[in-house]
């Protein structure tokens, strides 16, 4: 179940599970994950992207492990707002995502991630991480950032769907 808008994401999430964001490039996956109550978003690993299925099933440990019911998966839009060739890319990666055991059953959205790596450089370089250090850990910081920006949005969709 693939959403575009967060609210339809939103009003799928199942309750007191937590939720998986991903940042999917050509060679690794940053994967993040929230807490249960949906309001922090910590960094969790850089998955080495090897083919498909070893990368689903690896996400489907994590997922499993972690008891995650959701996915939001940063989309690299353009800067103008349009979709190139790597948000076809990581459209198609959650299509397959969603068509594997896994996954087939979990709520899948995406979110805006421009500036993502840019943000997580900065705040990598202002903890003083070392060159190798950040580039281990930059993409799994990329989408803490990613997952971050969509609890802060559902976050603020709850709280609006209290005052009615």
């Amino acid at each position: 179940m693939i959403f575009d808008a967060i609210t339809d994401f939103a009003a799928l999430l199942p309750r007191g599970r937590a939720v998986m964001g991903l940042d999917p490039g050509t060679k690794t996956i940053g994967v993040a994950v929230s807490d249960r109550l949906l309001s922090v978003a910590t960094p969790l690993e850089t998955v080495k992207r090897v083919k498909f299925t070893t990368d689903a099933a690896r996400l489907a440990e994590i997922a499993t492990h972690r008891e995650i019911g959701a996915m939001i998966i940063g989309l690299p839009t353009n800067m103008d707002g349009s979709e190139g060739p790597r948000a076809q890319s990581v459209r198609a990666f959650a299509r397959n995502l969603a068509q594997s055991a896994a996954f087939k059953e979990m709520p899948i959205g995406f979110w805006d991630e421009r500036l993502s790596t840019v943000a997580a450089e900065r705040a990598l370089l202002e903890a003083d991480t070392s060159r190798k250090r950040r580039a281990a850990l930059i993409d799994a910081v990329a989408a803490g950032y990613i997952l971050q920006g969509a609890l802060d949005r559902l976050r603020h969709l709850r709280a609006n769907d209290h005052d009615r």
